[in-house]
């Protein structure tokens, strides 16, 4: 917790007046500053991978897009570090978990001559749901939701970044796979070149239209 400003420039510029606000530094690499207030969304933030110096009550954030944040801190009020450890990834619930299933069993569902690779492949932050190749044995990440929000979509943003850290798979393409996906969802995740792929779950099931009729 700090009283502090903070500058952005890169996609646009931006600048939060002084203030007491929070500063979260993940092992990651992320960084986020928050308000108390806005729910979960931070005021402003940088992505892994990023280089943080501290210098004279600067803390200056950089990454290799030529994105800079800069945070002048006036006054600490707080500062605290903790341990986390090893997450063990989001647990998914009955129709997500079967989604994966259906999906690795036919991954052409997700795009043609797709080929599964693994289920829960894998990273240092949890595990993928699935990784596959396509025809040109490129590696594909695939995120599945139940309803693809924009949660999802940085989810499986965190993953690509990790993925591509690995010389045997990079450079790592994403598919965003979820029954609905909601537009902001869609928007952020085709400006990060993920594909959006929609899936019906009674299709995968091998359940017909004229089926459905019968309940």
């Amino acid at each position: 917790m700090a009283r502090c400003t903070v500058d952005y420039q890169g996609r646009l510029q931006a600048h939060l007046p002084e203030a007491v606000r929070l500063i979260m530094i993940k092992a990651d690499g992320c960084v986020a500053i928050h308000a108390d207030g806005g729910a979960y969304k931070p005021l402003n933030w940088m992505n892994a991978p990023n280089r943080l110096v501290v210098e004279d009550g600067i803390w200056r954030v950089t990454n290799s897009k030529g994105e800079e944040l800069h945070i002048t801190v006036h006054e600490v009020l707080s500062d605290t570090s903790h341990e986390m450890g090893v997450d063990p990834g989001l647990r998914k619930d009955g129709v997500e978990a079967h989604l994966q299933e259906l999906l690795a069993a036919n991954p052409t569902a997700l795009g043609e001559g797709m080929v599964l690779v693994r289920r829960e492949y894998p990273t240092d932050i949890g595990p993928v749901d699935l990784l596959c190749r396509d025809p040109e044995g490129r590696a594909v990440a695939v995120e599945i939701k139940r309803r693809g929000e924009i949660d999802g979509v940085e989810q499986l943003t965190r993953y690509l970044q990790r993925l591509d850290r690995d010389g045997n798979l990079r450079p790592v393409r994403g598919v965003f796979a979820a029954q609905q996906i909601k537009p902001q969802a869609r928007v952020l995740a085709e400006s990060r070149g993920i594909r959006c792929v929609v899936v019906d779950y009674d299709e995968l099931r091998g359940i017909t239209s004229d089926e459905l009729k019968l309940f």
